[in-house]
């Protein structure tokens, strides 16, 4: 009996623990992304959620959901401001029909070389602060941007200059960078990322502004698309992380800066775990008869550019935030000799 007592007391005690960490969190959200379940970039926005929990000690619980799990990818926007859901991880340009300027700053094609670049001026040379004033209007806050690295471009047929884009059936999103693959001589055609290994096998399309190689390569892209671009010549997109803003702005703000510097810490994680993941990807394909990559040389990509540059301009006049993010990240580039 002497030792039954204290074990009886400890189990109570251990229930009382257990009853307490199952307590529901302050905040329960349910966020969707822009990749199907299982991608690299998937897994990685899970983490980002568990580390939030960790972060708060319990008080924010985040679900992440894969892309059209509760709307379609385009719709998340509505989904977040209506409170459908609470937030999204997703590129910008899929909003581009509602307002330029989402498929201007979420993927500026042809701007950067290196993602790292593309962060440095998102956090402290003005690019989240334009990105909030056109995006709250809609309801939504901007908690931090993040990018997932240059895009592979898989191709049927190999691309080494920009001539060889002419007559090309490339998926792209509707906005900025389908405009630019149509000035430089490609037929655009605007399908999900869900849609792009049906489309390549089918014949549908011919090559995709799609994803990084590691991910390309792990989906089985290039059985049909065989002459990849490597490292990419055009797209970094934006990964906008964001949360309805009536949350936002109720949130206490020790859960606020939780929030954006565990945004931060996914940035440069994404980027550096995508790396090493292409890293690897390519030393496989490499090896592979049947992959052809495919580096086009510097002055191709200059051409390239150059095209998109002229886009930029065209965009710029569009609206006042279009303007002014053109002026903001143009004075940048020129700043940092990236022009």
């Amino acid at each position: 009996m002497t030792l039954r007592m204290p074990l009886q007391g400890l189990a109570i005690a251990a229930l009382g623990a257990f009853a307490l960490n199952a307590q529901a969190a302050d905040y329960e959200w349910t966020f969707q992304t822009s990749e199907t379940a299982g991608e690299p970039q998937f897994e990685i926005k899970k983490e980002w959620a568990e580390n939030v929990e960790k972060m708060s000690n319990g008080r924010i619980a985040i679900e992440i959901l894969p892309v059209n799990a509760v709307v379609q990818a385009n719709q998340t926007l509505q989904a977040v401001s209506s409170g459908i859901l609470q937030g999204h991880l997703t590129d910008p340009s899929y909003f581009s029909g509602q307002d330029p300027a989402f498929g201007m700053i979420g993927n500026l094609v042809g701007a950067w070389s290196d993602p790292y670049q593309f962060l440095d001026y998102m956090k402290y040379h003005g690019g989240e602060q334009i990105y909030n004033e056109l995006v709250e209007p809609y309801g939504v806050h901007l908690i931090g941007a993040a990018a997932t690295g240059l895009e592979s471009f898989p191709s049927s047929r190999p691309i080494e200059k920009v001539e060889d884009l002419k007559g090309l059936k490339v998926r792209a999103p509707e906005g900025m960078v389908y405009n630019i693959f149509e000035k430089a001589g490609a037929t655009p055609v605007n399908l999900p990322g869900s849609e792009v290994y049906t489309s390549l096998e089918k014949g549908v399309i011919d090559a995709a502004d799609y994803t990084v190689f590691a991910t390309n390569y792990a989906q089985g892209l290039y059985e049909f698309a065989n002459y990849p671009n490597y490292p990419g010549f055009h797209s970094l997109p934006m990964v906008a992380v964001s949360l309805n803003k009536q949350i936002w702005d109720g949130l206490p703000d020790d859960l606020k800066s939780i929030l954006e510097v565990s945004v931060d810490q996914m940035a440069y994680e994404m980027v550096a775990k995508l790396k090493t993941l292409d890293l690897e990807a390519v030393r496989e394909a490499r090896e592979d008869p049947n992959i052809h990559l495919v580096d086009m040389s510097n002055e191709e990509r200059a051409k390239f550019r150059r095209i998109a540059q002229e886009e930029w301009q065209n965009w710029a006049g569009r609206n006042d935030i279009t303007q002014e993010f053109y002026d903001s990240v143009v004075g940048y580039l020129q700043d940092n000799n990236l022009m």
